[in-house]
């Protein structure tokens, strides 16, 4: 048994290996915990011979329920004995549990034992936790959360979605920065398109805020195309859509509960009639193909950015598959450097 101790953690491997990147996993975080974080664990290593990654959680407990399935060389243990509910207070948290999976996470990606961090936990205590012990990147009034929502063609980014309530003209406009660069060296668009999310596309519309955001993006080298309205979201062109945390949250779940809103109705239409569930079982193949283009499971892993290094939010119900797509997206953040090319931007615009 070898053993790697920061100031805060340790993490032991029965063989451990340099690998290109290795990444912290909150076990306990989420509605399921290991029951999703463990099995997805073990698909994301398997999948990529460049991950390796530390399982943060009650090593004891977690070894005895998976046994061999853990007997991985690029499968890390991290010891903490406490969990963070869902419903628990960020400040409460913060004192309260010094030794809970999500903060001895963090704590490894601050000490860089991890390069990012990976948890399905109580937002605000991630939030808290990342902004406190990581620290902001240098004139980052607030960092954001940024999630791509599925289009017919693509998908679009959107942030804040829910790190902070408020939002200053500044803050908008250092979301749009963090938002492009998120777009540019993840999806490899040379100038994305940035738009404000308001009430209607003319000028005048909306708050004074949103004005004054509007015209530090024009007097930007951004390619900020004006405001957008709601129905763009799903519609729209643009790569970048702005907003406070409030409306982005309030937009994100909206989407959510339609989309399910939807399937519900679709199940009791075709299984009102006999006739209506062969139509069912002919338009088989195109439902499925629907299902796969809108399942969320596809687009989970939220970034927090503006934080010095990255920490990456799963979806609080998200499955086993859903979160070895989170701990997809937080390798790709690193190999990428996101958050290195957002402190460039930031220095250049606003230096």
């Amino acid at each position: 048994m070898t053993a790697r101790d920061s100031s805060s953690a340790k993490v032991t491997t029965t063989e451990q290996k340099p690998m290109d990147t290795t990444i912290a996993l909150d076990l306990m975080g989420g509605d399921i915990g290991a029951a999703a974080t463990v099995p997805a664990a073990i698909a994301a290593v398997e999948a990529s011979p460049t991950l390796s990654l530390v399982l943060v959680g009650p090593e004891k407990k977690i070894r005895s329920q998976y046994g061999s399935q853990l007997d991985h060389s690029r499968l890390l243990f991290c010891d903490a004995s406490e969990v963070i509910d869902m419903h628990e207070s960020p400040t409460g948290v913060l004192k309260g549990k010094p030794d809970s999976s999500m903060r001895r996470a963090i704590d490894l990606v601050n000490d860089g034992a991890a390069a990012a961090c990976v948890s399905a936990g109580n937002t605000g205590a991630l939030t808290a936790m990342g902004t406190l012990v990581i620290k902001r990147l240098s004139g980052i009034e607030r960092p954001a959360i940024v999630y791509p929502l599925p289009r017919s063609r693509g998908h679009v980014y959107m942030l804040d979605l829910g790190a902070s309530n408020d939002a200053t003209p500044r803050r908008l406009f250092q979301f749009g920065i963090m938002g492009a660069m998120l777009s540019q060296y993840l999806d490899n668009k040379s100038r994305p398109s940035i738009g404000l999310l308001n009430i209607g596309k003319e000028e005048g519309k909306g708050s004074e805020y949103l004005t004054e955001a509007a015209t530090l993006f024009k007097q930007s080298p951004l390619n900020y195309v004006g405001y957008v309205e709601g129905n763009d979201i799903y519609a729209g062109e643009v790569d970048v859509i702005v907003c406070d945390g409030f409306t982005g949250n309030v937009a994100l779940k909206t989407s959510e509960g339609l989309v399910e809103m939807i399937r519900s109705i679709l199940r009791e239409e075709y299984g009102r009639t006999v006739f209506a569930r062969a139509a069912g079982m002919l338009s088989l193949p195109v439902l499925q193909r629907i299902k796969s283009r809108t399942d969320s499971r596809r687009y989970n892993g939220a970034m927090l950015l503006g934080l010095q290094k990255p920490v990456v939010k799963s979806h609080g119900g998200a499955d086993a598959f859903a979160l070895t797509h989170a701990i997809r997206v937080a390798m790709e953040v690193v190999e990428k450097r996101i958050t290195s090319h957002i402190a460039d931007q930031l220095n250049q615009l606003e230096g």
